[in-house]
């Protein structure tokens, strides 16, 4: 979304997008900083949405593994075990008709939720420790 609006056009946009995601694929997160660093002012809409982006990248560093190496290793390079896992928890019982629910009550929900389906009581009653695992 910020490319899309830091970029003059679509066919721009979409050749930054690919170079990016080249360079992200490769692990290659200070690569793919100083590329939209360093994009041409012909090409750029707006610098302040560029640097939202390149901001959102920098922070998200950590989390950013090289993609090229985990398909090689036959690891997963999505989140879709994390987002069923959401899906199970939170988000099916969160969004039936209209209902709105603030961040503490989301938690709880949320934690209630895990104690149930990981058969967690006794460890929380006891204790007032929750291990967060997903079950089978």
């Amino acid at each position: 979304m910020q490319l899309s609006m830091a970029m003059k056009g679509r066919d721009i946009r979409n050749d930054v997008l690919t170079e990016v995601e080249r360079l992200l694929w490769y692990g290659l997160v200070d690569k793919a900083i100083e590329y939209l660093n360093t994009l041409n002012d012909d090409l750029v809409k707006d610098r302040g949405k560029l640097e939202v982006l390149i901001n959102y990248i920098a922070r998200h560093r950590p989390y950013i593994p090289c993609y090229a190496v985990r398909k090689k290793l036959g690891l997963r390079n999505s989140s879709n075990t994390g987002e069923k896992a959401n899906d199970l928890v939170v988000s099916d019982r969160q969004k039936h008709n209209g209902m709105s629910w603030s961040k503490n009550g989301s938690v709880a929900l949320a934690s209630v939720t895990v104690i149930k389906r990981n058969n967690e009581y006794k460890n929380w009653l006891e204790s007032a420790n929750l291990e967060l695992k997903l079950a089978a």
